[in-house]
């Protein structure tokens, strides 16, 4: 169905065009200017603001368990006795594959290798011991509590409160009253819109020169990583955007697509790479070491700056994770239609949390296998260049018949790619209407826009060369405002449920 041009907010589609168009030239332009001004201002938000960010995850996690325990439980997303429209295996591949994209994994790959290098893993003991517990503590509960708290929230909005209009500022309406519809709704949509634009060129521009490198094995080509992951790109980027296009049946057969092929790579590792035992002990080891010392974990600051490793890791994770909280928590609650907030919430730690901690147990462990068994080392390897998308293609040369292994590594990143992006454009097109009732889908054209709007600015941080730290401070810098947004979003949806309720 479309929509009719005067509704239209040309304020929230075009200003975000202007202003990431901006950025991407100053990035082309002048790359070494560019980067140091990241580094001061990464300092400022990662370093002297950072404790911010580790409330606010804590808190939100302990939020989505009051949630799905209370009496707020109970409520349907939807009308009374209404059913799920999707199956669970169908509602969670999409959630899943929508809200992480291809950087789960070059994550799952590499980041015990980042973290065996770090002093504070040393201080803590053996890369055996902790290098294994950090990427499943930094992927798990309090990132996916971001998602599916505002998942309920924004749910709640859509399907039972019938909003027509899907912005972040709506969600706010019942603390702000009528200043929804002014400056400072505008303000919130505004900074919603650039958080997104700002999560997606992190993502983008980290996992995406991994495409690059597997593509230079596979073919034997010697251009620049600079030249195929820019080529990479604009291909995936025809990709996302015809499956966009298609409409939410072209997402859910992607997301289908991925998720098959995902875990059959899984699998593969698990069962033919000769390291199973040593995955799954390691694995559960893990995993107890990460439950055994969350809060600890969760509220590790370094006062001293003795390593930094809160301000360069923990910090990051959660304002990456907080900016995809504009689009992926407005995804699932669509799809989570006619389910309860308990199911939402619960089903969502269930497979979200558990697919996750699955891929970086199979696709870590082995690596590590390797290198504490004196097989490999990869660390070292690491040191030594600091290319850490050769070390994981070296990975991926160790396993049996490598070459076809890296074809579908190559294949699922694309497909983990469009899918998750397919969502993030289509939340985004959203924003460009004042209102779009829930059965309306926004106009091509507009969806078209926001395609393009969505790759400009990886493209430029790939071309300026961005280091790891200077990628991570684009999502630090937007999701500060955002976490306010979020508390603001979280008190709202508890003020109108306990409404509901009251009102029965």
């Amino acid at each position: 169905m479309k929509t009719k041009d005067n509704k239209i907010d040309w304020l929230i589609t075009i200003l975000p065009l202007l202003v990431v168009s901006g950025l991407s030239c100053l990035f082309f332009v002048y790359p070494e200017q560019s980067n140091r001004i990241l580094s001061k201002i990464r300092f400022v938000f990662g370093d002297t603001l950072g404790t911010y960010y580790l409330i606010i995850g804590l808190g939100v996690f302990i939020f989505s368990l009051y949630l799905a325990g209370s009496k707020y439980g109970g409520i349907v997303l939807g009308e009374k006795g209404e059913k799920p429209k999707y199956t669970f295996f169908q509602w969670g591949s999409m959630m899943f594959t929508c809200g992480l994209a291809a950087d789960i994994l070059f994550y799952s790959f590499s980041e015990w290798i980042m973290y065996a290098t770090d002093p504070h893993i040393a201080a803590l003991g053996s890369i055996q011991e902790w290098a294994g517990v950090y990427p499943l503590f930094h992927w798990s509960f309090i990132p996916w509590a971001f998602y599916l708290v505002l998942a309920v929230a924004f749910g709640f909005m859509l399907h039972v409160r019938k909003k027509t209009r899907k912005r972040f500022s709506e969600a706010c309406r019942p603390v702000l009253g009528t200043y929804t519809d002014g400056l400072w709704g505008r303000c919130i949509d505004l900074l919603a819109v650039f958080a997104l634009l700002a999560g997606t060129a992190t993502t983008f521009s980290v996992a995406t020169p991994l495409m690059s490198s597997i593509v230079c094995e596979l073919f034997g080509i010697e251009v620049s990583r600079i030249s195929i992951t820019i080529l990479i790109l604009l291909i995936t980027w025809m990709v996302y955007t015809y499956s966009l296009l298609q409409g939410f049946e072209g997402i859910r057969l992607l997301a289908n697509i991925c998720i098959f092929m995902f875990f059959g790579l899984l699998a593969y590792i698990i069962f033919f790479s000769g390291k199973g035992q040593y995955i799954l002990d390691t694995g559960v080891e893990s995993f107890g070491r990460m439950i055994q010392n969350f809060i600890g974990l969760a509220t590790f600051t370094d006062p001293n700056r003795n390593t930094g490793f809160p301000q360069n890791w923990t910090i990051y994770y959660w304002a990456y994770w907080m900016v995809w909280c504009v689009a992926a928590p407005f995804f699932i609650g669509s799809i989570s239609h006619g389910r309860t907030i308990t199911q939402t919430i619960l089903g969502g730690y269930l497979f979200g949390v558990g697919s996750t901690v699955i891929s970086f147990v199979i696709l870590g462990n082995y690596s590590m296998g390797l290198q504490t068994q004196g097989i490999y080392d990869f660390v070292s390897l690491y040191k030594s260049n600091g290319d850490l998308y050769n070390v994981i293609v070296i990975i991926l040369k160790t396993l049996p018949y490598s070459e076809f292994v890296m074809l579908i590594v190559l294949v699922t990143m694309i497909a983990f790619y469009a899918t998750s992006f397919d969502s993030i454009a289509f939340t985004a097109s959203c924003y460009s209407y004042r209102e779009l009732n829930e059965k309306v889908q926004p106009h091509k054209s507009v969806q078209f826009i926001w395609c393009i709007l969505l790759i400009m600015l990886p493209i430029a941080l790939v071309f300026s060369e961005s280091s790891m730290s200077n990628l991570q401070t684009v999502s630090i810098v937007a999701a500060f405002p955002i976490g306010f947004v979020m508390l603001i979003i979280m008190y709202s949806f508890v003020k109108d449920a306990e409404a509901l309720l009251d009102s029965k």
